[in-house]
This record gives structure tokens, C-alpha cells and sequence, in this order.
């Protein structure tokens, strides 16, 4: 038989090969999905699925698969776990005849195109089926009808320290923000940018002018490709502890990208980065207060 592909959604996988008739299942023998990427769940949202589920019931299957005499949830959560809110004793369900595999595929299926599983589950996810069937990125892309870059962007989010990790699952930062910061290769630096970008408000672009002028300022890149001169190294000078936390505290404060260059013993400049004219009268305005 033909190995159907992810993307064409859940149906595809379970497309009535194998499966049996619908019928009605105790809640009490049903388990929860042990390769389940979305690991939280709406609350606001599982309350109104449930006051639906009070008023008109179960309306779609879950689908499950046998394990013994108990049963294994496959696709469904949301719907158990309204089932079980409102006090339902049994649930309508579709019994399949999956492999840990296919079981693992039809999950990924069923939560792949949900804007509510945030990227790191996502990731979580694709690098669980790559390193329990010993498939590479190209290969999964291929059961995913996604392009391998996307699968590869995704599991990469996996190499960001923990707390950024954290950011991007409690939709602090968005995916593109994400990226960016894996360009800052040293752990606690990257956690600082972070913050600042949440701290700020900065939009991708310009979290990305502000990683740039870091590097910059840091001598790590070459300068800009516009032209334009790279912020000049200072003069030897160590920023002391003291400088770099009032740079911090002056980004807060005005919301843009803000680099103290020390000159001297007693000497040197601030410089501030804007994004458009408008972001430049902001500044000026914040300025004249």
C-alpha cells in the first residue's frame, strides 16, 4: 500500500483502511496519547468546547487505537477532556489498527497546521518522530508535505537556551524573533537580547538592527553592506558592569537600541538607533522631556 503523506491532513491517514465502525467507548478506558506534542491547553477555549459538548454532545469521533482491553487516544484530546469536564461516561469512538508510527504521524497531522501549537511543540514533535524511526529532515518533510527548511528552521529552535525556548512558548517572541536570536551564539548573551526585545517590544526588524549593531559594536561583523560605517571599536576600553546596565536601563526607557561608546577615561558618546522618522520624533520627543 502507498505511504500517504502528512500533509494532506488527518483523514488521508486513516482514509477508512483498517479502521472500525464508530461506536461508543467508557471514558475510563481511554488513554491519553503518550506522543501528544501540544503540551498546553486553552483553558478559555476547553470551557467553550465543553459548554458545546454539554448542549449538542460529541459530535465527531475521536479516533483511537486498541491496546489490550483499554484504548489509546490518537487524535481527539480536546474532545476528551471536554468529555470528561462536563461528566460524560462514554464518548463516540473510531478504532484504528496503528502502529506506534502511524500513530506518531496521524498526531503530527493533527496538530501540524493548528495555529494554537506553538513552535517548540512543533519542533519537540518532529524531532521525536525523527529520532524514534532514524528518519532525517528531508525524508519527514516529505511525509509532511512541508519544504525541509522548515522542518530543519523548526527542530533548530531546539538549540535556544531554555528561557528563549520558554519565550517563544508563551508567545513573548514569535518564530521569526526566534531565529534571529540563534545567530547570538553565547547562551547568556542570547538570554539578554531576549529580554531586550521583550522588554522593548521590538518588532522583528528591529530586533534584527539591533543584534547587528551588538555585533558591531562587539567587532564581530563586518560593517553594514548599504555602505555605511560600522559603529568604530572603542578605544580599548572595558565597559564596566555599571555601563552596561545603564545601556540596559536606557533601552528600556526609550525603547530603541542604545550603545555607550567609551572613548576615554572620561570620554566618549551614546549612541541611539531609529527605525523610521517617526521612531526618530519619538525619540527626539522622550529627549526634550
Amino acid at each position: 500500500m502507498e505511504k500517504r503523506r502528512l500533509g494532506r491532513g488527518l483523514e488521508a491517514l486513516i482514509g477508512g483502511e483498517g479502521a472500525v465502525a464508530d461506536s461508543e467507548v467508557p471514558l475510563d478506558r481511554i488513554e491519553h496519547n503518550p506522543f501528544q506534542p501540544r503540551k498546553t491547553f486553552d483553558k478559555d477555549e476547553l470551557a467553550t468546547l465543553a459548554n458545546s459538548v454539554r448542549l449538542h454532545g460529541i459530535l465527531q469521533p475521536i479516533v483511537v487505537r486498541r491496546i489490550g482491553e483499554q484504548y489509546q487516544l490518537i487524535a481527539g484530546e480536546r474532545r476528551l477532556r471536554a468529555a470528561q469536564d462536563v461528566g460524560l461516561t462514554t464518548i463516540p469512538v473510531r478504532v484504528v489498527d496503528f502502529n506506534d508510527q502511524q500513530v506518531l504521524e496521524a498526531t503530527l497531522a493533527e496538530n501540524i497546521h493548528r495555529t494554537d501549537l506553538n513552535p517548540i511543540e512543533k519542533a519537540l514533535g518532529f524531532k521525536d518522530y525523527c529520532e524514534r524511526f532514524s528518519v532525517n529532515h528531508e525524508q519527514l518533510s516529505q511525509r509532511l508535505g512541508l519544504a525541509r527548511s522548515t522542518v530543519t528552521n523548526l527542530i533548530n529552535l531546539l538549540d535556544l537556551s531554555p528561557e528563549v525556548q520558554e519565550g517563544v512558548r508563551l508567545s513573548q517572541i514569535t518564530e521569526a524573533h526566534a531565529k534571529l536570536l540563534k545567530s547570538v551564539k553565547k547562551p547568556e548573551r542570547q538570554v539578554a537580547v531576549f529580554k531586550q526585545i521583550v522588554a522593548m517590544g521590538l518588532s522583528v526588524k528591529a530586533a534584527e538592527t539591533l543584534i547587528r549593531e551588538q555585533k558591531e559594536a562587539a567587532g564581530t561583523t563586518p560593517p553594514a553592506k548599504d555602505g555605511g560605517a560600522a559603529t568604530p571599536p572603542s578605544s580599548g576600553e572595558e565597559k564596566t558592569n555599571h555601563v552596561r546596565s545603564l545601556e540596559d536601563e536606557l533601552r528600556q526607557k526609550l525603547a530603541t537600541s542604545v550603545e555607550i561608546q567609551i572613548r576615554g577615561k572620561e570620554r566618549g558618546q551614546i549612541v541611539l538607533g531609529f527605525q523610521s522618522n517617526d521612531d526618530f520624533m519619538r525619540l527626539i520627543e522622550q529627549l526634550r522631556k
